[in-house]
């Protein structure tokens, strides 16, 4: 047989390739993020800011968003631009979190207001996910050294005109804040906790002629937080 005199075929043309829904594109998007997940991307989002790539102010924020995030897909690009997010290894199992108590994070605001009056929250309490507190000429007081705390983060927005907001927590939780002093005096004394696991209280707002004050109480620390919440329901 010649080779020569055989028609020759025409190539076929490449198939295109095929065309992928965002769903299936990143099937893991849609599912729902774990306390674990939400720790583990916190745990990007501290370190970068040690590192100085997040102000503290865009660290809160993000922090936020982290445990408000219901899915994988809301949490990622939380860290798309840090670097430990762009490696693509998957990261490994995280520690098991605390035991922070039934009740969900988007729980109801608590409201402290003191108008020429005070207002004070100490003792073993609840905390919640979010708490207002307003002083104008009068003062209000929250202590969380021996509160419950109900979920990872807790954020209080303090506002004190002609008046003042005292905030207190235990030693070994982390505290961080962001806010302004006008003719007054703002001051969050800012604490990173050893412990990953452990709560965070961000306290934002603003002074006017008043003062906001934040820090830890000494020799007042959160221990086991799972056998607190056992022995508070009766269990």
């Amino acid at each position: 047989m010649d080779l020569e005199k055989q028609p020759q075929q025409p190539a076929r043309p490449a198939a295109p390739p095929a065309q992928v829904s965002p769903a299936e594109a990143a099937p893991g998007d849609s599912i729902r993020a774990s306390d674990a997940d939400r720790d583990r991307i916190a745990d990007i989002l501290r370190e970068a800011m040690a590192e100085g790539r997040l102000t503290a102010d865009e660290h809160a924020e993000r922090v936020d968003l982290v445990y408000r995030a219901k899915t994988v897909g809301e949490l990622q690009p939380l860290v798309r631009d840090l670097p430990v997010a762009s490696s693509g290894a998957a990261p490994g199992p995280a520690p098991q979190p605390y035991a922070y108590g039934p009740e969900p994070q988007d729980g109801p605001t608590d409201n402290l207001v003191a108008i020429f009056s005070s207002a004070t929250r100490k003792g073993r309490w609840r905390v919640g996910p979010r708490t207002n507190a307003f002083s104008l000429f009068g003062s209000v007081e929250i202590d969380l050294t021996e509160a419950l705390f109900s979920q990872r983060l807790t954020v209080i927005n303090a506002t004190a005109i002609f008046g003042s907001v005292e905030i207190r927590v235990p030693e070994n939780v982390t505290l961080r804040g962001s806010g302004t002093g006008v003719l007054g005096d703002f001051d969050v004394r800012t604490l990173e906790s050893m412990d990953p696991e452990a709560p965070v209280v961000v306290v934002n707002g603003y002074a006017v002629l008043g003062s906001v004050e934040a820090k830890p109480k000494r020799g007042k620390f959160v221990t086991d937080l799972q056998r607190r919440l056992r022995k508070h329901l009766g269990h």
